[in-house]
């Protein structure tokens, strides 16, 4: 227990003022093993970390299964509401949910009623992913569950035709998530100081916040579907893959997968979670605000910009 004393177990492991603590960070916690987990295992590693958090660690509990405990917290608990989340939301079911359905984006590419389904398919779980990784302190539209992309189909060359659906996944993202979270831009985030304390709400941080996401969220898809392609295009060449046409959907969404057990922590490590904004650019009415109740003693405030 003498390790445990001074233990602080909302400390980050590693430095997220870093892209390289925070893409330690998100490897661990995106960790897709974690989905397998019964809900009462979830349940026991949040009952400790809120016991660690109170002062009464259990005896006999170790460092390491405080770190393992948090472990599992951040991966299943929304950070602002501490509520479990759902499992197809979590960011550790990006890559099997993500892997399958980006696969099949890929492979049935080729005529239009395909693109739509598989695009409305995805836009559908981004939707869900969009609403479970929002910043919960603000209200949410409750009635958008997914927009889908219009993509125009057109004769093009095989491997431009191979890169529609990446067109669409990044035109429907630009659109999906601001709409998923337009009570954030048009009344403000909560934005609080460095203690936590709430000084107000902000549309300024909101965009700040909401743009970051996307710009991930593009990127998180952007190697699979941009460079897969390419790998495709080349092998269906061969001989031998053209005698096994019924693999190449499930090669794909295997290669999918390597993709983005890779990308979906570097994408969610491109930006701090704990988003911050100087006071100097927000709103005029919030800035003299803060400047009225705290001086110069707050140069920066902070929110969760979501994921």
């Amino acid at each position: 227990m003498e390790a445990l004393k001074g233990f602080d177990i909302d400390a980050p492991h590693w430095d997220q003022s870093t892209f390289m603590g925070r893409l330690k960070h998100f490897f661990n916690i995106t960790d897709c093993r974690t989905v397998l987990l019964p809900d009462s295992r979830l349940d026991e590693a949040k009952a400790l970390v809120e016991s660690c958090r109170a002062g009464s660690v259990p005896p006999g509990t170790t460092v390491e299964q405080l770190h393992y405990a948090k472990k599992l917290y951040d991966s299943a608990f929304h950070p602002d509401t501490g509520d479990r989340m759902n499992l197809i939301g979590r960011m550790s079911f990006q890559v099997p949910g993500g892997m399958a359905i980006t696969g099949f984006m890929l492979q049935f590419y080729r005529t239009v009623p395909a693109v739509v389904f598989w695009q409305w398919v995805n836009q559908s779980f981004n939707a869900l992913v969009n609403y479970t990784n929002r910043n919960a302190a603000s209200p949410i539209t409750p009635n958008l569950t997914g927009v889908s992309a219009v993509v125009i189909h057109y004769p093009a060359p095989p491997l431009v035709a191979r890169w529609v659906p990446f067109a669409a996944v990044a035109a429907a993202n630009c659109v999906n998530i601001p709409m998923m979270r337009q009570q954030e831009i048009l009344n403000g985030i909560a934005v609080t100081d460095e203690d936590g304390n709430k000084l107000g709400h902000s549309r300024k941080a909101a965009v700040k916040g909401i743009t970051q996401v996307v710009i991930s969220r593009v990127t998180m898809a952007a190697p699979g579907m941009i460079i897969l392609p390419i790998i495709m295009q080349r092998l269906e060449k061969y001989r031998f893959m053209q005698k096994i046409t019924f693999l190449h959907g499930p090669l794909q969404v295997m290669m999918v997968g390597v993709f983005l057990i890779f990308m979906v922590p570097a994408a969610c490590s491109l930006f701090p979670q704990s988003c911050s904004m100087a006071v100097s650019k927000l709103e005029p009415e919030l800035r003299e605000s803060i400047i009225s109740q705290y001086g110069d003693r707050v140069s920066y405030v902070y929110f969760n910009k979501g994921l």
